[in-house]
Parts: structure tokens; C-alpha cells; sequence
């Protein structure tokens, strides 16, 4: 099979590899998309440190090729989409149901403990309990499961109540996902505040009851003027300090900043205590999913509740990556899906 592996930093090699064969517990999916994430991004540029080489990759979808001996509910031909976490499933936080915390946390083709060969290539081996049918939905979109999943996730996070009102700095694909996420849970209203004048026309086509432009307004200002004052869920989904203060002035007493976009690793955000305390906002991460996001996302997806679609901007083969992540480096375009058979 063909694989694009990434070799060192910046550098990635088709290469061709072994085809290789489901364990017991195994099927093997033959790719049909894999969506490129900004984690993938990373660990091209090297911010996102990993062993070398490695076949990066987690957004996936495709048709089951081959199911090991062990293995039943799935049999060649089926499609599915790949939940890239493998959890252990003995330590305490799996016991408690939050496998997306595992201290042993297995991640095929993305962000784990342990990283195995992901679905940039023609083949991927994946746990037989780590697919999720999708009938006849296209691969593209529910190669959106996995991303749409953590968006999922975020809103639990936050412990939404409908009517709740949310403001998201950034859209970008996540930002616009989380957009759809948040308004499926009930939001109202949703101010999104973004740079670029066509994402902010498509996050209000997506549901945006308001959109706001950083250029030409000050955020901190127009957002509560928008929402009709400060808002119970201030969101970040790009990864950058500023914008995680942003989004928490413009939250209200007793709501939440959630933290969604990466940050750096080193990055450090001052905190007043005093305010904290005296506000009661709370700050929350939103890190990866569950077993029970994903299959939820795959729901959603299935019943057109979120349009992944209108997110998916360009279609790539194997060779085509390095384009790809200068691409997404001059935040051109949204999603970029690999398509191995495309080459």
C-alpha cells in the first residue's frame, strides 16, 4: 500500500509499505477520506513533538478490507468511521467512563501516549471496538466524526442549559463545529468573532444569530453588545493567549471560559485569583473525546443535524499534504480531506 509518512520535521515521503493484517481483535479499513487536523499540522512543524516515522492521520473513514478472527459485528464491506483513541481500559480514569483522560492512552495516528500508524495511506489497522458504522454516508463527512466528537465533548463540558448564551473566538473548522455543537445543545444567542469575512458569512449561515469583526470593532465590547451583555460560555477555538483573555472578559459572573483551541505548550495565561473567586467564572479545558461523544457525533452527522459539508474546501491526495499545512499555516480555505486513491 501507499502511505504518507512523515519522516522528520517537515518532511513527509510516499512510500510504499506492507499491507498490513488485522490482529484477532483488528479489522482493517481500506481509507476512503481522512480529514487533516491541526494536530496533524504540528507534528509536521514539530511543535507537537513525536518519535519518527510516522504515519500521521486520525480523522478517518472508510470501507472495512478484512476483520480478524475475534472479531464480530463488522465484516468486509461494511463502512465505518475510526475513533483514533484507544483507551487501556483498566486504569482508574477508564473505570469512571473518562477514557479520554486514560494514563495509558493509545492514539492511532494522533495525539496519545502511545502513537501508532495512522490513515494518511491506503490501509489502517484500528481495534474492532474503535469503528462506528455510517451506512451510507459519504467518508468525507464522517471523517468529521472524530473532530465534530471533541466539539461534543467541549459543550459537556461546560454544563450547558438551553437558552444559555455563548460567544466563540474563532472560526475556523472547529470554531464553526462548535458553533453547530452548541446551538444543537440549545444555545442562544451565539456571537462568533472572526478575522476572515468569509468564515464569518458561513458561521452565519451555520446558525450565528451574530458575527463580529475583530478588525473593525473591539470584541470585548461588541460581543456583550450583540448578545444583550456578557454571555454564560465564552469559547476560544484557536489556541492563542490574547484570545483566551478575550474570551474570558466577555464572560459572565457564575459562566465558563472554555478553553478549546491548542495552545503552545510553554504558553502561560495570567490569572486574578480575586476574580475568580469573586465572579465565580470557571475555567475548563476540553481535551480529545470519549467512546460516547464519538458515537453521538456519528448520530448527528447521520441525521443532518451538523452540515460538515460546507466545511470541506479542498480534496487531496497522498503527495499533496505538505501543501496542505502551508495552506492551513496562511489559514487558507477550512477543511482538507486526503483522499488516498485520489493520486
Amino acid at each position: 500500500m501507499r502511505a504518507s509518512t512523515l519522516t522528520d520535521i517537515g518532511e513527509i515521503t510516499v512510500e510504499e509499505r506492507e499491507r498490513p493484517e488485522p490482529a484477532a481483535d483488528e479489522v482493517l479499513v481500506e481509507v476512503g477520506a481522512c480529514s487533516v487536523c491541526m494536530t496533524d499540522y504540528h507534528m509536521y512543524h514539530g511543535t507537537f513533538p513525536i518519535e519518527t516515522p510516522l504515519v500521521p492521520g486520525h480523522e478517518a473513514a472508510g470501507t472495512v478490507a478484512d476483520a480478524g478472527s475475534d472479531v464480530t459485528g463488522f465484516e468486509a464491506g461494511d463502512r465505518v468511521a475510526v475513533n483514533p483513541t484507544v483507551p487501556c481500559n483498566a486504569c482508574s480514569y477508564c473505570k469512571r467512563g473518562e477514557t479520554h483522560l486514560c494514563e495509558n492512552n493509545t492514539s492511532i495516528g494522533g495525539a496519545g501516549d502511545t502513537i501508532l500508524d495512522g490513515a494518511f495511506a491506503e490501509y489502517v489497522r484500528v481495534p474492532a471496538i474503535n469503528v462506528e458504522d455510517i451506512g451510507d454516508m459519504s467518508f468525507e463527512r464522517a471523517a468529521l466524526a472524530e473532530p465534530l466528537a471533541c466539539c461534543v465533548h467541549g459543550v459537556e463540558q461546560v454544563d450547558l442549559t438551553p437558552g444559555d448564551s455563548v460567544a466563540i473566538i474563532g472560526a475556523g473548522p472547529i470554531g464553526l463545529l462548535l458553533l453547530q455543537a452548541f446551538r444543537n445543545a440549545g444555545a442562544a444567542p451565539i456571537v462568533v468573532s472572526e478575522l476572515d469575512p468569509e468564515r464569518r458569512e458561513l458561521a452565519a449561515e451555520l446558525g450565528a444569530d451574530a458575527v463580529v469583526d475583530p478588525d473593525e470593532v473591539d470584541p470585548e465590547e461588541a460581543i456583550p453588545e450583540a448578545a444583550g451583555g456578557p454571555v454564560d460560555v465564552g469559547v476560544e477555538a484557536i489556541g492563542l493567549v490574547p484570545t483566551i483573555e478575550q474570551a474570558n472578559a466577555v464572560t459572565a459572573k457564575g459562566g465558563s471560559t472554555l478553553i478549546f483551541g491548542v495552545p503552545e505548550q510553554d504558553a502561560t495565561l495570567e490569572i486574578s485569583p480575586f476574580d475568580v473567586f469573586f465572579d465565580e467564572v470557571g475555567y475548563r479545558g476540553s481535551y480529545s473525546l470519549t467512546t460516547e461523544d464519538f458515537e453521538r457525533a456519528i448520530t448527528m452527522l447521520r441525521y443532518d443535524r451538523v452540515d460538515a459539508d460546507s466545511l470541506i474546501t479542498e480534496r487531496i491526495g497522498l503527495d499533496e499534504l505538505p501543501t496542505a499545512f502551508e495552506r492551513m499555516g496562511n489559514a487558507e480555505g477550512l477543511k482538507k480531506i486526503v483522499v488516498p486513491g485520489r493520486d
